[in-house]
């Protein structure tokens, strides 16, 4: 069933229920009322131009029914990135995906400072428009029945696209990842399976829409099982987002290690005492955020894996299986393969290769770019791009971005495992970052971006105890603070460009 439809289903028998809580803007939507919403902006948004429809608004019931409308329209909503860049990435994704119309909030552009994109209207425009006519009408439309309802709405297959999404572009230019019915329902339907997931829970909602974690987990996943969502616009708000994990009663919540870091630090004792699942993903957990959350919160931080490629999981970890360091196990319905990096063969039990990923959840292809798909995909098997290895219990264990790999000396050094070993050794305040840079001798210069003036030399001595010398760094810079990314990655482009040009000034740690 597509997405869409699955919501309208959802909105058919559970009417009365609370379907979205938008604590941004203090307003609670019933399942019967977004329906409503979504049908009047449906028909708002006819007479646009047909096919995408680009959508910038942050992490509210106003994104989440503008994703609706569109859908119900007969669109397909093309997500930008407006956490950085958003006029640039505006006019990215036009050129892209060759579309006009972009629906954005004028609130969101006067708290960015963005100036208007040409071919943006605005939300606030539309829901000022809207007369007592179109509510009754839509009100009507919502009655009908539910076969009659979803008849009346343009024919799709689970295959066409519900999204189109942006890779982070954290390594060189985005790309554009359609994502299908299938691929997305696929993901779903797995990590219902893994979590035991309910129309009983009530879903912390705060990350972007733009990026996949929050397409998937926090739009599309609760709307499927007929959750509650709980909606709030910033993942920077730390204290907020823990009073209202408190007192909305939240019981799942993803996130990255860095917003889960700043729940952590604002955070009082109790406040995620209804949370059953807290699902860690997007950049690795350091060992001490779990262990912060055990201790204070008597929590477990479960960390799982995914690409925007894969709409996103891949596998997680679980409360009947965890591993902590790995990122768990394949979802059910996913297949993971370890691919020798020199051979192209299996690789063998504990050995590090390349992770590949068979499944419903896998894109068809790269929006426009052939030569891009052909390189990923490969006989159906995604290629991730990334490094890890299978264990005997099968968990897998990731072991960086390929690109993340330094070769120096003729050896593959894992930058993930200096990174690894340097957090265990810094105070919790200080946040590092490990980068390579060109070295015209050795192949390649490991650099550490710390966020304060650390003893390098004790450091380094304390890191050889753990690592080859081949993999100690030759070179420490101070930033202020680490550059983040929407999704709350780091940003190893912008990292990697302010270290070269800091390198003629920074001193050498050998």
């Amino acid at each position: 069933m597509l997405l869409h439809h699955h919501f309208i289903l959802t909105a058919k028998t559970r009417p009365k229920k609370a379907a979205i809580i938008d604590c941004t803007m203090g307003r609670t939507l019933t399942y019967q009322q977004a329906l409503i919403a979504s049908l009047i902006l449906a028909d708002k948004l006819k007479v646009r131009d047909p096919g995408f429809i680009g959508i910038m608004i942050p992490t509210s019931a106003g994104c989440a029914l503008a994703v609706l409308g569109a859908l119900i329209s007969g669109r397909v909503p093309v997500m930008i990135n407006y956490s950085t860049g958003a006029a640039g990435n505006a006019q990215f994704a036009q050129r892209k995906c060759g579309f006009k119309t972009i629906i954005a909030s004028r609130a969101l552009l006067r708290k960015i400072d963005c100036s208007p994109v040409d071919g943006m209207i605005f939300i606030e425009d539309i829901m000022a428009e809207i007369s007592t006519v179109d509510k009754i009408k839509a009100a009507i439309k919502s009655k009908l029945p539910t076969g009659l309802l979803l008849k009346a709405l343009p024919k799709n297959s689970e295959d066409d696209p519900v999204v189109v999404l942006f890779t982070s572009g954290s390594e060189k230019e985005p790309k554009a990842v359609p994502l299908s019915h299938r691929n997305i329902t696929s993901n779903i339907e797995g990590l219902g399976r893994v979590f035991s997931l309910s129309d009983q829970d009530r879903f912390l909602a705060n990350l972007p829409y733009f990026h996949v974690f929050g397409q998937t987990a926090n739009l599309w996943l609760p709307i499927y099982y007929g959750m509650t969502l709980v909606a709030h616009a910033n993942p920077l708000d730390f204290k907020t987002i823990c009073r209202i994990v408190r007192e909305e009663q939240v019981t799942l919540m993803v996130g990255t290690p860095s917003f889960f870091r700043g729940y952590l630090q604002k955070s009082s004792r109790g406040d995620f005492d209804s949370v059953r699942i807290a699902l860690v993903g997007a950049d690795k957990c350091p060992d001490s955020l779990r262990e912060g959350f055990a201790v204070k919160h008597g929590l477990t931080l479960y960390e799982a894996y995914g690409t925007t490629e894969t709409s996103p999981a891949i596998s997680a970890n679980a409360p009947q299986f965890n591993r902590p360091g790995s990122v768990g196990r394949a979802l059910p319905n996913v297949k993971v393969r370890i691919e020798n990096l020199e051979t192209g063969a299996d690789a063998a039990l504990g050995q590090v290769g390349k992770i590949l990923v068979k499944g419903d959840l896998v894109m068809a292809g790269y929006y426009d770019d052939i030569e891009e798909t052909s390189f990923r995909l490969r006989q159906h098997w995604y290629d991730t791009g990334d490094m890890g290895y299978l264990d005997e219990d099968g968990y897998l264990w990731h072991a960086g971005r390929l690109k993340r790999f330094a070769k120096i000396g003729g050896e593959m050094i894992s930058l993930v495992r200096v990174e690894n070993v340097l957090e265990s050794l810094l105070p919790d305040d200080i946040a590092c970052c490990v980068v390579k840079i060109p070295d015209t001798v050795k192949g390649a210069r490991i650099v550490v971006a710390v966020t304060r003036t650390v003893d390098e030399r004790l450091i380094l001595a304390q890191m050889a105890e753990q690592l080859p010398n081949i993999a100690l760094p030759k070179q420490f810079v101070v930033l202020t603070e680490l550059p983040f990314m929407g999704s709350g990655k780091v940003d190893f482009r912008a990292v990697t460009e302010i270290v070269q040009s800091m390198r003629s000034s920074a001193p050498l740690s050998f």
